[in-house]
């Protein structure tokens, strides 16, 4: 006769420390996230270099193909980033297109602050936690994100950052905004400064990554500026430099138009 084995379906009772440290477990598994909601948050920086990563060498040569293949992107002055080591590049804001063709150019992987509700865009998170993007919420200042950054650079990164803050709608750069400064002083990391123009201006995002654009890039070495303090004049102070290394750019790009016309 073969013995039957009852197995009790009653609940297991867990202690609130239980709970947690299982909490704990599973964000441990996971390298230090775990999702909460329909989009991952970003994942833990990795040790070394990014950019000897399989996967970071495919995007990479996506973004070649794409954007200076399909679209035309013209260096006017080569971005000369340090091998190894963080390193902040700033540049102005024409479209949404702007952070592929600017990493087309780049021998290093650009950790970009982005909006958040483009990277929470459900098929392109995947990429953007991929390359470590950086969500920025737009309403006010975002700590969270401000501290992400201050991490990257941390780690050797190099952080992309548009300090306009949003797209310029007209041929004249907007105010920047003091956070670069700030990270900048607080870390000692250099400023590179960058200047893009091109026939992506005043286009949708969908028109500027469908139809064929001609993009053109100057850099510029890195920004020099008093980093003795953080006080609110300081921070201006540095910022107001930041921009105008861009508006030089700017001026020497259009400069170079009018001879050519």
């Amino acid at each position: 006769m073969k013995q039957s084995v009852t197995v009790s379906a009653s609940p297991v009772t867990t202690t609130p420390g239980e709970r947690a440290k299982r909490r704990e477990q599973r964000t441990s598994r996971s390298g230090g996230a775990v999702a909460t909601d329909a989009t991952s948050p970003p994942r833990a920086l990795r040790d070394g270099r990014p950019e000897d990563r399989i996967v970071i060498r495919l995007l990479q040569a996506f973004a070649v193909c794409f954007a200076r293949i399909y679209h035309q992107t013209i260096v006017r002055a080569a971005l000369r980033l340090p091998r190894d080591g963080p390193a902040i590049l700033v540049c102005n804001h024409i479209s949404g297109l702007d952070p592929l063709i600017i990493q087309s150019v780049s021998p290093r992987m650009i950790v970009w602050m982005m909006a958040k509700e483009y990277y929470d865009i459900k098929a392109l998170n995947w990429m953007f936690r991929t390359i470590e993007c950086i969500p920025v919420e737009r309403a006010g200042r975002d700590m969270a994100a401000t501290r992400a950054a201050l991490r990257a650079l941390e780690h050797g990164r190099v952080l992309g950052v548009f300090p306009e803050g949003r797209i310029e709608k007209t041929n004249e750069l907007l105010p920047f905004q003091t956070g670069v400064a700030l990270m900048a002083i607080k870390t000692g990391v250099p400023v590179y400064p960058a200047y893009l123009e091109g026939t992506q201006r005043n286009k949708t995002m969908l028109d500027a990554f469908m139809y064929r654009n001609r993009a053109v890039l100057t850099f510029g070495p890195p920004v020099q500026f008093d980093r003795s303090s953080t006080s609110k004049e300081a921070l201006q102070a540095a910022t107001d430099r930041i921009a105008e290394a861009v508006a030089e750019m700017k001026a020497r790009s259009e400069r170079r138009r009018a001879k050519q016309r």
